[in-house]
């Protein structure tokens, strides 16, 4: 199903598991009242008017608790529909997307930050390998898909300013590398999943003494999200490396889904939204407070700021578990673990 195009995908899905399926919702989801999102809506506004890119595999535009937060999109996996089309055939988009803004209107899920606006910029689609069909996306389909997110403006001229990747490669790639940095130098914080390469099925150790390396989420200028689980307890699976940035709820994680519309889903694909998400309402919060925008090398101060360190190995846990309960500063001075982020470029 490679549409013509000879290119296979350097880089696919963050592993994850489907756990079930539901026909209906109506709830906060725990890993939103996890990172105690729900204690600052009030004063992050929700995220109202922060726009969050999603580059995954597309998303269900028409599902009820997406569609009125859908601010644009843009089909870049070539072969598989036109420009605007970016149908979700496997339901991670999705998913990814309902826990960073789905809507609040009195059914269905809510995300992290139900005011925030998403725009969808497909990269994943179908490719057959050895007779079964995967997903993937090529390292050129993704950097144009932040290079898009850099350029991009909204009806009222609303701009990027955070960007989700749930996915990986094995494989450091120079131009994935700069177009990541170009985003963030352009003060966007780029939130990527670490990986799901530490179980011992993946060639992982399933321990903090190894190391399992995901791109982009092992690049040093992006925020590395690794997974914990509702119940406090980390699995088997997320990548641990001294790239880690946080940690967010990863195991069971309820979010909306194609068919059926809703799915809890386990990975740090759905760990990287909660922290996508945050971000809106900490922009939204901390930039009313002093009245400017914030750069990126502050927002992502704000973020680990509200991390609670649980005493495990930094390799797992980074700065520690996002909670988002805490007072905005402008203060962009660092300490601690965030002293090991490098800095990008001119930073």
């Amino acid at each position: 199903m490679n549409g013509g195009n000879p290119k296979m995908p350097n880089f696919s899905f963050i592993p994850f598991t489907v756990e079930s399926t539901f026909t209906a919702a109506n709830e906060i989801p725990e890993g939103v009242k996890m990172i105690q999102a729900p204690e600052i809506w009030e004063e992050s506004r929700k995220g109202t008017g922060v726009v969050v890119a999603v580059i995954d595999s597309g998303c269900d535009v028409n599902h009820p608790d997406l569609k009125d937060r859908i601010i644009g999109k843009q089909n870049f996996a070539q072969g598989e529909g036109g420009v605007d089309d970016v149908t979700d055939y496997s339901g991670h988009g999705t998913h990814v997307a309902g826990t960073i803004a789905a809507a609040e209107n009195n059914n269905g899920v809510l995300g992290v930050a139900p005011g925030a606006k998403l725009l969808i910029l497909k990269v994943m689609k179908r490719f057959q390998r050895n007779g079964q069909t995967v997903f993937g996306a090529t390292n050129e389909s993704i950097a144009q898909a932040l290079r898009y997110c850099v350029t991009w403006r909204g009806p009222n001229n609303e701009r990027v300013r955070v960007v989700n990747m749930s996915l990986g490669g094995p494989e450091h790639d120079p131009e994935l590398h700069k177009a990541v940095q170009e985003a963030v130098l352009s003060d966007i914080l780029v939130v990527c999943a670490a990986g799901n390469e530490g179980d011992f099925n993946r060639g992982g150790d399933c321990s903090p003494v190894g190391d399992e390396f995901s791109y982009p989420g092992a690049y040093p200028e992006v925020v590395s999200v690794g997974a914990i689980g509702l119940d406090g307890k980390f699995p088997c699976f997320p990548n641990t490396n001294l790239e880690v940035d946080v940690v967010a709820p990863g195991v069971n994680i309820l979010s909306t889904y194609t068919n059926p519309p809703y799915a809890k889903l386990s990975g740090t694909s759905m760990a990287s939204p909660h922290v996508a998400g945050a971000a809106a309402l900490l922009i939204n919060w901390c930039e009313q407070k002093f009245g400017r925008p914030f750069t990126e090398p502050e927002i992502y101060a704000q973020l680990i700021k509200r991390t609670d360190a649980l005493g495990n190995d930094p390799k797992l846990e980074g700065n520690g578990l996002l909670v988002l309960a805490g007072r905005c500063s402008a203060s962009p001075e660092r300490s601690g673990l965030i002293e090991t982020r490098e800095p990008v470029l001119s930073r």
